[in-house]
Formats: structure tokens, C-alpha cells, sequence
């Protein structure tokens, strides 16, 4: 027993130190000098009116500004060694409050050569006033999974075509800013990459091939740019899409069938280009996954297709000012339970609206004017206080509606409320179907 005894002793002193040798080795150090030393430069290149040194002189990884983040990575030798991760810069909200720039802010992509761990940089409104060229993508550390720019419209220049070297990248985002040039081929080359997003900006050219082959890709946003291509078959290899935004640009040719490969597909912009079709894509019928279609402004023509039974889960439909005509067909109204928003407007479509638009309860906005759209309305008072201003029905001289149903005034002065018979027909005992 006494032996026993003397063993568990043993067993509990020997579990003792080597949880203390564990603890021991497992202790984190401090951020390196040259990564402490690297990131004091970077805040000082957004911001040289802060003393970042004086504010924050000990480790970072300890205390460091908001938008400075480390993690932990075992060494060679089993201890837990800090190294920066991400940099966020540019005050965001209170929520985010990343160190502020400052109009004299500079980037060199030299700066981030000593962070070999580093999987993020977010940049928000730092070059608003003054130009500063892009960073070279390609000199920036290979371990980046997101690089995203916001809102920096001093940002000039191209994106070089070295960007594809930075072969972990799972997020590419440079929205708002200056940049020009051409798409780079390098960007096909970002095998890993989810999002591409590259909007408002003033990128020509054409979409690279290259790019129809991100298997991984979800979102693909090129809208507000000069785009003019016309092979956009291809765009239907990318089956993992979930958003696809290529709105406000100079595309030309038919919108691709292709895209009726898009099955997990759940936006759909390609509004205000130079696409024409003979009418509405019948297609769209076979992607049910759709919440959202938006291809007004460009030259559809043809009647409004039946094909709402398949796409059910529509919450918005922009379909302004692509020709269509005809009649308005009751299925929409019975099958887009769902939708918040609904632009039909400048088009020639006729006839009544049909009875079953009255109870789409989630419409707030409904975009119906300058059309040649006639007979009463189906809208109830409640209907009509719910959506407000965002009613329109001007520019349908024909249309007809119950006296004293009132709705704001959709011309001119929207604080005011008129009754529907000042600004649509007031005799609607008359036979107008």
C-alpha cells in the first residue's frame, strides 16, 4: 500500500513540472523589432500628425490601434511566436475605429515586405484628395487572402499584371477609386479567389477569358466601369457564382445563354449596358435560385414572358426601359409573392394592371410610369399609404382610380398629396377595359 502510495507522489510531481516546462515553452514572446518597426511605418505613412510610437511604444501584439491584429504561430523551437495578420487602415464608425488618414497619406507596397504572415489589408477613404499610384499587387507578401480598397478615389493608375502571383488571395476588392486601365490576365491566375470586385472605377477594355476560369468564384462585381465586351459566353463556367454585377458599362451582343448554367446564382445585374435581345431571356425561367434581376436600360423589346412560376423567390426586378410591350401578365402578379421592388416604367406596355398586384404585401416601391397603361387601379388605401412615394404612376394618361383615394404627388412637390384624379383619370365609371 505504502508503495502505491509513494508512486502517486511520484506521478503527481512528475505531471507537476512537466506542466510548468509546457508553460514554460508555451509562453508567447513579443512581436519582432522589424515587424514592430514595420507596422510604425505604415501608420506613419496614413498618418504622420499621430505619434504612434509614444502612444502605443510596447509590444503591438499586446497593445496596439484598432485595425492591428496578431495571431499566434508555433516556432521551430514549440513556442508560440506573435506575428501581424491583418492591417486595417482608415476610421471606419466608431464600431471600427482604424487609424485615421490624413490627405497626405502615402502606401508603398515596400512597407509590407516584413509581415510574411500578413492575410489582410483593408484600406477605407485614405486617398481622397491627393493622387497616390495603386501599390504593385505583386511586391505585396504571397501569404494575402484579402486585399480590399474602399473609397480611395485619389487611387490612379492599373492593376499590374504581377497580381496573380499573390496565389492564396480568396478576396480582391478595389471599389470607388481611380484606377484605369484594362483588366490584367494575371487576375486568372488567382485560382483561390472568391470575390472579385472592381467597381466604380474607370477600367476598360475588354473581360479577360482568363478570368471565366475562378472555378471558386462567388461574386463578380465589374459594374460602373468602361467595359466593352462582347464575348461574355463563357461567364457560365463560373457555376459557383452567387452575384454577378456588370451594370453600367458598354457591353454589347445578347445577354449569353450560358448564364442559365449560373444554378446557385442569386443576383443579376447587367442594367444600363448595350445588350439587345428579342425580349425578356426566357432562361431566366431555369434559374430559380434568382432573388434579384435587374437589365433595365438595355433594348429587350417583346412582351413580358411568362416564366414567374419557376423564379418565385424574386424580391426585386428591374425590367425600365427596355422596350417591352403588351399587357402586364396576371402571373406576376400571382407567382412574385415576394417582391419589395418592381420597375416597369418607361416602356409601352398597355392595358389594365392586373387585379393581383394589390396583394403583393411586401412591394414598398413600384415603378410604373410613363407607359400606356389604362383602366382602374387595384391598389387599396392601405396599399397606397404603405408604399407613399415610391408609387410612381405618372405619364399613364388612361389609368383610372376610385374619387378621394389619395397618393403623393409623384411629379413635383413630394410633400404634398393630391387626389389620383388630379393626376390620372377622373372618371372611372367610364368603360376602360
Amino acid at each position: 500500500m505504502a508503495f502505491f502510495s509513494k508512486l502517486s507522489v511520484l506521478v503527481l510531481y512528475l505531471c507537476f513540472y512537466a506542466n510548468l516546462i509546457i508553460f514554460a515553452v508555451s509562453q508567447p514572446s513579443a512581436l519582432n523589432i522589424v515587424e514592430q518597426e514595420a507596422v510604425y511605418n505604415v501608420l506613419e505613412s496614413i498618418n504622420s500628425d499621430v505619434s504612434w510610437r509614444s502612444l502605443f511604444p510596447d509590444d503591438l501584439c499586446s497593445s496596439s490601434p484598432h485595425g492591428v491584429i496578431c495571431d499566434y504561430f508555433v516556432s521551430t523551437t514549440n513556442s508560440f511566436t506573435p506575428h501581424v495578420t491583418e492591417i486595417s487602415l482608415g476610421y471606419v464608425s466608431d464600431y471600427a475605429p482604424n487609424p485615421p488618414c490624413t490627405p497626405n497619406s502615402t502606401l508603398n507596397a515596400s512597407l509590407f515586405a516584413p509581415f510574411s504572415y500578413l492575410r489582410k489589408i483593408f484600406v477605407y477613404k485614405c486617398f481622397t484628395e491627393n493622387e497616390v499610384s495603386l501599390i504593385d499587387f505583386g511586391s505585396l507578401p504571397s501569404s494575402l487572402e484579402e486585399v480590399v480598397f474602399l473609397e480611395n478615389p485619389g487611387l490612379v493608375g492599373s492593376v499590374s499584371d504581377k497580381v496573380g502571383s499573390l496565389m492564396s488571395l480568396r478576396r480582391l476588392v478595389l471599389s470607388g477609386s481611380g484606377v484605369c486601365g484594362e483588366i490584367p490576365y494575371g487576375v486568372g491566375g488567382l485560382v483561390n479567389l472568391e470575390q472579385l470586385t472592381l467597381s466604380r472605377n474607370k477600367i476598360s477594355g475588354e473581360i479577360p477569358v482568363g478570368l471565366m476560369t475562378l472555378k471558386k468564384l462567388k461574386i463578380l462585381d465589374l459594374s460602373q466601369n468602361e467595359l466593352e465586351s462582347s464575348v461574355l459566353e463563357p461567364i457560365g463556367n463560373l457555376t459557383q457564382l452567387l452575384k454577378l454585377d456588370l451594370s453600367y458599362n458598354k457591353l454589347t451582343g445578347k445577354i449569353p445563354q450560358s448564364l442559365k448554367g449560373l444554378k446557385s446564382l442569386e443576383f443579376l445585374d447587367l442594367s444600363y449596358n448595350n445588350f439587345s435581345m428579342p425580349g425578356v431571356p426566357l432562361f431566366l425561367a431555369e434559374m430559380s435560385s434568382l432573388k434579384e434581376v435587374y437589365l433595365s436600360g438595355n433594348f429587350l423589346g417583346g412582351e413580358i414572358p411568362e416564366i414567374w412560376e419557376n423564379l418565385e423567390g424574386i424580391v426585386g426586378l428591374g425590367l425600365s426601359k427596355t422596350g417591352l410591350i403588351g399587357n402586364i401578365p396576371v402571373s406576376m402578379g400571382v407567382y412574385l409573392k415576394n417582391i419589395c421592388y418592381l420597375g416597369l416604367d418607361n416602356n409601352k406596355l398597355e392595358g389594365a394592371l392586373p387585379e393581383e398586384f394589390g396583394a403583393l404585401d411586401y412591394v414598398n416601391e413600384l415603378h410604373l410610369e410613363n407607359n400606356n397603361l389604362s383602366g382602374r387601379l387595384p391598389f387599396s388605401p392601405k396599399f397606397v399609404s404603405k408604399v407613399g412615394e415610391k408609387l410612381k404612376l405618372g405619364g399613364n394618361p388612361q389609368l383610372c382610380v376610385d374619387q378621394g383615394l389619395r397618393i403623393p404627388n409623384c411629379i413635383n412637390d413630394k410633400k404634398s398629396y393630391y387626389p389620383w384624379k388630379n393626376l390620372l383619370r377622373s372618371k372611372c365609371d367610364m368603360d376602360t377595359r
